[in-house]
């Protein structure tokens, strides 16, 4: 007789613990409340889908920010160059990029997606889709999953239901209240990797502008918490862009943080002085507003210059020394004010969850309940960007199903 094996969500985690449970013993069903398979995994990179790093396995665990040693077994167990196996094994071609961010070569998610099918397809898992789980239970070792409209049995459930942030990919929670509901306990919810908002009176001339090559730092008083070098964005709210997002990782609520932009990190004060010199002369007898087109983007100037306090009408040659120290300044040190984080459904990834302390972490089963299983972001782990948070999830779901592979 077969065991039923049912696996909540088809995400990255969802799907490694279909794969990783089936064997010749075992009816491995996915029930996914999206209309596809992966939809998450569709928008992360970009569109791009950023697949995991390929960096060291050891250095994954400097780059997990929650629960860390958690994770030891699972991602040792299946690695960042295990996944890579699985998926060129079945035709998907991948490349580096900066920071060892691994994407398919095509740059498509679709792809990434197409493969993991052909992989459910080949294996004979089972997939139910446009299918929300609103309740489980168990009774007598057997679990019930009950539908609006239908009632599934299993041996084995994995629940890998996600977080709560883009609840547009159907991460609403569902997991947390499963779990609740068989007594485990949940740690705070909160945006991990998410745009900032910040105060300014600058926010409508600076939407949209998109800065390259500066580097950002978070300073609590006068003390420099974390420096970011790499790309940003002004929004209509804020700042965002992948520097921010590690940065606001390092940000706790209610805090007193200053969001510090030096807009010409390669030069030195000396050098940045000596190159406005040098546009000064070129643009002598024009207003500083135009004496300042090659070296900083249109959008920023009248910024720059408010926050250095100069007329921007005001001639390049008459523009005293000390004006031109306190406009190198501020291109080093455009600082705005901390306001607070974005919603969490705009964040990368969920910080909180299930705890793990009543998880088992070889094998992420319930400490509390048999034959239950948590994977992925539903679990109180979350990573910095880069391919790691996926990875989190690829390597737990792993280990999830590989332990229900070998009890059956």
């Amino acid at each position: 007789m077969l065991n039923n094996v049912i696996i909540i969500g088809a995400g990255p985690a969802g799907l490694l613990a279909a794969i990783s449970a089936k064997n010749e013993n075992n009816n491995v069903i996915i029930i996914e409340k999206n209309e596809r398979i992966g939809k998450k995994l569709f928008i992360t990179g970009k569109g791009r889908c950023n697949i995991t790093n390929y960096s060291n396995t050891e250095d994954f665990f400097s780059k997990i920010n929650t629960n860390s040693k958690f994770m030891y077994s699972s991602i040792y167990g299946y690695t960042n160059f295990d996944i890579l196996e699985l998926l060129s094994n079945y035709g998907l071609e991948y490349k580096v990029e900066r920071g060892n961010r691994v994407f398919p070569k095509s740059d498509k998610s679709s792809d990434v997606i197409k493969t993991f099918k052909k992989i459910i397809d080949d294996l004979k898992i089972n997939i139910i889709l446009n299918e929300k789980i609103d309740y489980i239970e168990k009774k007598d070792d057997i679990f019930n999953l009950y539908s609006k409209n239908n009632r599934y049995e299993a041996d084995y459930v994995v629940i890998a239901t996600g977080g709560v942030s883009y609840p547009a990919t159907g991460s609403t929670g569902d997991g947390y209240k499963f779990a609740k509901n068989f007594g485990h306990t949940l740690v705070e919810t909160e945006p991990s990797l998410v745009p900032l908002e910040i105060y300014s009176d600058y926010i409508k001339e600076l939407q949209g502008v998109s800065l390259k090559n500066v580097e950002v730092s978070i300073k609590n008083k006068e003390k420099i918490l974390q420096s970011e070098f790499g790309e940003m964005i002004f929004t209509h709210f804020g700042v965002s862009g992948p520097i921010i997002l590690k940065l606001s990782n390092k940000i706790e609520k209610n805090r007193d943080i200053d969001i510090v932009i030096d807009l010409k990190p390669k030069l030195d004060k000396e050098t940045l002085d000596n190159r406005i010199i040098r546009d000064f002369e070129k643009y002598n007898n024009k207003d500083i507003s135009n004496g300042l087109k090659d070296l900083l983007i249109q959008k920023l100037i009248p910024v720059i210059l408010k926050e250095a306090k100069i007329d921007e009408n005001k001639k390049v040659n008459q523009i005293t020394k000390e004006e031109r120290a306190k406009l190198g300044e501020t291109i080093k040190n455009l600082t705005f004010k901390f306001k607070s984080f974005r919603p969490i459904k705009d964040a990368i990834i969920t910080k909180g969850g299930i705890s793990t302390k009543e998880i088992n972490p070889k094998t992420m089963e319930s400490k509390i309940i048999d034959n239950l299983y948590f994977a992925g972001e539903v679990i109180d782990v979350d990573a910095m960007t880069g391919g790691y948070n996926l990875q989190v999830a690829y390597s737990t779901g792993y280990a999830a199903g590989r332990d229900i592979n070998e009890r059956t």
